[in-house]
């Protein structure tokens, strides 16, 4: 199934409203980004260190629960071609994982280029290195999060 398939078959199981949770995957950290209620905006909210995977889904399904969110969307990190290589393997064996502990969707939305996105916002603003190094990945997932909310506005048109 392709990456748009997959696309198309998150968007029927959604709900019809609810907050969406983006997340960036990382090794070391999750960013993790949420949209409102009626999913038009995207906006950074924390980055998580990663412990363990059992800690780690925890701490999302409490903010999913807190925050009323109705889907997930990791960010898929496929190589400039297109391809998945190792790390596509390692957020789809995350998304199978965390699929086993909640009813919620999961869907992928190709990252490529959102960490860069990301920064560049972080140096037009005159972040500091440290805070960029600190905000990077939440931000990353808010880019993740509003490409794929864009997608829904157009889709809904």
């Amino acid at each position: 199934m392709s990456v748009h398939d997959e696309t198309e078959a998150f968007v029927a199981a959604l709900p019809p409203n609810g907050a969406l949770a983006a997340l960036d995957l990382g090794t070391k950290t999750i960013g993790v980004a949420l949209s409102d209620l009626r999913r038009s905006v995207a906006t950074p909210l924390e980055t998580v260190k990663r412990k363990k995977f059992t800690l780690d889904a925890a701490r999302l399904l409490e903010i999913a629960k807190a925050r009323q969110v109705s889907g997930f969307i990791l960010g898929l990190p496929l190589n400039m071609d297109g391809t998945e290589g190792p790390r596509c393997q390692s957020t789809r064996a995350f998304a199978r994982n965390l699929s086993a502990l909640t009813e919620l969707p999961i869907g992928y939305w190709d990252e490529r280029l959102s960490t860069v996105a990301a920064e560049r916002a972080l140096l037009a603003f005159d972040t500091s290195r440290a805070k960029r190094a600190e905000v990077i990945d939440h931000v990353a997932a808010g880019f993740i999060l509003q490409g794929f909310l864009d997608r829904l506005a157009a889709m809904r048109r």
